[in-house]
């Protein structure tokens, strides 16, 4: 089986990082010359790079960058921490940021910063491969779950853009298409960003693999009218009870599923797994700035001065979830 796919959402460039400013897609491919720790920053707070793996990679790679800039350690623990606080959700940007800290910490007290820079960008460049791979062992794992011809579902987006491989959900979906299992992907549109609509058909359109693209609130009346056979979604933290935060809509796609019966998977990464959290009360949950919800590519669409509920994610609870799908494996929750 082959599954292969263009798309570079990250590099590493001389001395910057080069990210795919996916704000802009689908209109414009334009990378992002990211310089400083400032600039990389930036990039996670406002989305220009996220999906969880991806965010703890390019936390990686910001910290290998902050190392060239730092005077000594305490200077570039201050730039971890600025690293770290610009998604609360996700947890592999911890994951990620707290072991490339454990190799500073095993250097010797004499190495110098150029030093530490040089081994923290092998140690994000490491990450980035073992995700790589992760991806792939997690396709080739899940798409064994895949019913022939399945009509699959899918929500925000979970491919190459999120993470440094094929992708953890939609990584399944390649995988279950090149082995003549899916004839059909519904998108959700995934509002109120439209990660869905923007990032997600734009990958399926670039592999040419068959999608069509709902609004989020279309879901019930296509489970209803019996045109999903799965339903298959990413996470960016899951729990020791298998609660897990994803996308703002996941929740409720969960709870459609239970309803009508379909089979329900979480495609993530062994680093999503937060086993320090025992159920998904604990997950910090992200609240987003109000024009996200008020205003659509730029044009207003709410009165001025109206105020929002806007999360970035949902919980859903374990007891939905049919089994996650990891690099390890299929695993069902509890997760204890």
């Amino acid at each position: 089986m082959t599954i292969q796919t263009h798309i570079i959402p990250i590099r590493w460039d001389a001395d910057r990082i080069a990210i795919l400013d996916q704000r802009r897609l689908p209109c414009a491919e334009i990378y992002l010359d990211c310089i400083t720790v400032d600039d990389v920053a930036e990039a996670i707070r406002t989305l220009a790079v996220r999906g969880a793996p991806l965010i703890g990679i390019t936390a990686a790679y910001g910290l290998a960058l902050a190392a060239r800039f730092a005077s000594d350690r305490a200077a570039l623990a201050a730039f971890r921490d600025q690293l770290a606080g610009t998604r609360p959700t996700a947890v592999n940007l911890f994951w990620a940021l707290d072991r490339c800290w454990r190799v500073v910490e095993a250097m010797s007290a004499t190495a110098t910063m150029a030093q530490i820079a040089e081994r923290l960008l092998d140690e994000a460049r490491l990450i980035h491969r073992e995700d790589a791979a992760a991806c792939l062992a997690m396709a080739q794992a899940g798409a064994a779950v895949f019913p022939a011809n399945a009509r699959v579902l899918t929500h925000c987006n979970t491919g190459a853009l999120a993470t440094g491989g094929i992708g953890t959900a939609l990584g399944v979906i390649r995988a279950a298409y090149a082995d003549g299992r899916v004839s059909q992907v519904w998108v959700d549109e995934t509002r109120p960003l439209l990660q869905g609509a923007r990032l997600t058909a734009w990958e399926l359109s670039c592999d040419k693999i068959p999608y069509r693209l709902i609004c989020d609130n279309m879901a019930a009346s296509l489970m209803a009218a019996g045109q999903v056979d799965l339903i298959i979604v990413g996470a960016d933290r899951i729990t020791r009870a298998g609660d897990f935060a994803n996308k703002i809509g996941t929740y409720g796609l969960a709870a459609l599923a239970h309803a009508h019966g379909i089979p329900f998977y979480v495609a993530a990464p062994w680093s999503t797994i937060d086993l320090s959290l025992e159920t998904g009360a604990q997950i910090p949950v992200e609240l987003r700035k109000d024009e996200e919800i008020t205003t659509l590519g730029g044009v207003r669409t709410a009165p001025d001065g109206a105020q929002t509920w806007n999360p970035s994610f949902d919980v859903t609870p374990g007891r939905l979830v049919r089994a996650f799908i990891t690099e390890r494996g299929l695993v069902e929750p509890p997760l204890r």
